[in-house]
């Protein structure tokens, strides 16, 4: 009878044991507010954003040069007023370059970093310091080039739209090879609308200045949008995106256009007990 006792037990609180509710699940994240969140450079939000670009036309005629773009961005809290945002650009190129002959491996790692307020106002904006290290492995890519410089960023969140730009200089402070070096220039204004859902209308084009080039060499100019989604996958969010953009002004060994799938993973940032 002794041993027969817990099974007994077991049997008299089993029911109020299933009855119990389970441990209440976290609500999933809100897309729309999420697909506004990360279109902010310096939005309290971590991302890593996988960008597929397949450059054509103009220079490569009819070959392809890949270029995949991984630009995690993490926010630091330095205080309750400052946080402090670091973008990484690390490129993976294929780059052809004729007699069926391509080069692949890494380009020269960028990271962009903002100080940024906390807690911001109707107008949005981050300043810091960028730098260029000669990372590359893909030899039409290797540059040699220590470069650094200013990055700047203005934006605003009017109603469904997010819109800003976003400025770096990167100018040669070393380097090792010769030409080609890095001393750019990218200004990147972007144009987001959000219509619900999680679904957004953008164009974004990288405007960018080789200083080193000939004045008619110099420029390079894109236009095109796309279209994204933001969603919750399994619970983990995202955001899924297609552009496609034309160079009307460009140097003459440069594509001219550029077709862009994008993946990026989205990982809120928990609040703050205080």
């Amino acid at each position: 009878m002794r041993s027969a006792f817990p099974v007994f037990l077991f049997l008299a609180i089993a029911p109020f044991l299933s009855a119990q509710s389970p441990p209440p699940v976290a609500p999933e994240p809100d897309p729309s507010a999420l697909a506004k969140e990360t279109q902010n450079p310096v939005g309290d939000v971590v991302t890593i954003p996988f960008q597929f670009n397949f450059n054509s036309g103009g220079a490569y005629q009819d070959q392809t040069f890949f270029n995949l773009n991984i630009q995690p961005v993490i926010p630091i809290h330095l205080t309750h007023k400052w946080t402090y945002i670091t973008r990484y650009i690390l490129p993976i190129n294929s780059i052809p370059t004729g007699n069926g002959v391509s080069y692949s491996g890494t380009g020269d790692l960028q990271v962009q970093t903002f100080f940024t307020p906390a807690r911001p106002g109707k107008i949005i904006w981050g300043v810091g310091p960028a730098f260029s290290l000669p990372t590359a492995t893909a030899y039409p890519a290797k540059t040699g080039t220590w470069a650094a410089g200013p990055s700047i960023v203005l934006l605003a969140t009017p109603g469904p739209f997010v819109l800003g730009s976003l400025f770096v200089q990167l100018s040669p402070m070393t380097d090792a090879n010769g030409p080609p070096r890095t001393n750019l220039f990218l200004w990147q204004y972007f144009i987001n609308y959000n219509f619900g859902k999680g679904w957004a209308i953008t164009t974004a084009p990288s405007i960018t200045a080789n200083w080193d080039a000939s004045r008619n060499q110099r420029w390079t100019v894109p236009a095109g949008g796309g279209i994204s989604r933001t969603l919750v996958f399994n619970r983990q969010p995202m955001t899924l995106g297609f552009q496609y953009y034309y160079n009307p002004i460009r140097p003459d060994n440069a594509n001219s256009t550029t077709l862009r799938f994008a993946i990026n993973l989205i990982f809120p940032q928990k609040p703050s007990v205080k």
